[in-house]
């Protein structure tokens, strides 16, 4: 079995769906699946993490440019002629690329079935735009199965009512280390692993609470791995408030080494507003970290934590989370038995091999579902339906001539009716 995956990484995007995409392609390959991705990055002028670790696992990976291709119809048309060049069994989109799933009515044409991975939360911009295009929307454009990575996804997305697709909750799956974090010895190392941004994230808020808990809990330290569009907000918070205190900057992270990280640490902090399913948190539990996350997250620590058994879930990012590391400190046998707990629970459920598993048995079912196959036609003109509001930052249309007509006419009337408005008005 062939599939083919399409993802996009820029210089300050990648985060855990193409972290898990790394690890999970190996998996598939072991599986007897042959994977290859099609990536979608700024230019080609410097190879990005998550292709570069692709790539060194043997995992064939084809770049585009966004300076090349620009517009949608360009993109969609691209990924048309890579896939009719090796045609895939199953075609499948990792992150929210429009062209991507524009080019799915073609290829289910042409009986390769498509799925679409909702890693995004409910709360995020582009969720709604995700859901009424390619999953609510017209058939010709909805995927032929809708993966999502959390319950509370699964079930927004259930309570819609979609009809004529497959819906699956999969998670991202983690790898286990063999080896686990060691007890605290005189010091509570807490780390922060993600993306430096404040939507969702809330990573200036983050950083003032780990600054404080560092200054307010004695014998604690704090690493934030990541980097992200808000860094320079995070790099001025540890210069106003940092000065003397254990709290650490140390930036991006490969892809493969963020367990040799966790390992040094004893605590892992996620306190996001919402997340899809929250993949660092789970690599932490995985490396046998106890855990602090937001209570009332929609997402990632209310959904992964059990407060008390497999980590601390708390109000707020002030007291609520400074009263929960001073318990982690100056409780060792708290912060152990949370710890253990947290690592069977990801053993449990979020394995990687469990995960790859449920992936293997959903392609598998897809392919015997499909139909004949057909050849992939490549049509001379695409005809795509309207810009969704929601997706527009990312789907850009070529502007055609008698499209700059129709806008400059009505440029040229709304002139005509704000002077002759003045005129009567005076």
């Amino acid at each position: 079995m062939k599939v083919t995956f399409c993802t996009r990484e820029y210089d300050d995007l990648s985060g855990g769906q193409n972290t898990w995409l790394c690890h999970f392609l190996p998996d598939l390959h072991r599986r007897g699946i042959e994977s290859r991705v099609l990536c979608f990055t700024l230019s080609h002028e410097e190879e990005l993490p998550t292709v570069r670790s692709l790539r060194q696992a043997g995992v064939k990976c084809t770049t585009s440019s966004d300076e090349e291709k620009r517009y949608t119809e360009q993109r969609v048309r691209w990924l048309l002629e890579q896939l009719a060049e090796n045609p895939p069994d199953v075609f499948v989109s990792n992150m929210v690329v429009p062209a991507a799933y524009y080019a799915g009515r073609w290829l289910r044409e042409a009986g390769i079935p498509t799925v679409g991975i909702c890693h995004v939360g409910a709360d995020h911009f582009l969720y709604p735009g995700l859901l009424d295009e390619f999953v609510l929307g017209r058939a010709a454009y909805q995927v032929s199965a809708f993966v999502c990575v959390s319950k509370y996804l699964e079930q927004a997305v259930l309570n819609r009512r979609p009809e004529g697709i497959l819906v699956r909750r999969i998670p991202c799956g983690v790898p286990i280390p063999k080896d686990v974090a060691k007890k605290p010895n005189g010091r509570l190392r807490l780390a922060y692993v993600g993306r430096l941004a404040e939507e969702a994230k809330r990573i200036s808020e983050v950083t003032h609470a780990l600054c404080r808990a560092v200054r307010e809990v004695p014998g604690t330290e704090a690493l934030i791995y990541g980097d992200g569009p808000d860094r320079r907000v995070v790099e001025q918070i540890l210069r106003e408030e940092g000065d003397g205190l254990r709290v650490h900057l140390v930036g991006r992270v490969e892809n493969d080494d963020v367990s040799k990280y966790l390992l040094k640490c004893h605590a892992g902090v996620l306190l996001s507003d919402w997340e899809g399913l929250g993949l660092a948190l789970l690599e932490e539990m995985a490396c046998g970290l106890a855990t602090i996350g937001l209570r009332h997250a929609h997402g990632g620590a209310s959904e992964l934590i059990e407060d008390g058994v497999t980590g601390l879930l708390v109000d707020d990012r002030g007291d609520g989370f400074v009263a929960a590391v001073r318990r982690l400190r100056e409780d060792p046998a708290l912060w152990e038995r949370l710890a253990r707990s947290a690592r069977a629970q990801v053993e449990a459920e979020y394995g990687e091999e469990r995960c790859a598993a449920r992936w293997q048995e959903l392609l598998r079912e897809l392919v015997n579902d499909c139909a004949s196959r057909k050849r992939l036609r490549i049509p001379l003109r695409l005809d795509l339906p309207p810009v969704h509001p929601a997706l527009a930052v990312l789907d850009e249309r070529v502007i055609r001539p008698h499209q700059r007509l129709i806008r400059r006419a009505r440029r040229f009337v709304s002139r005509v009716m704000t002077q002759s408005g003045r005129k009567v008005g005076s």
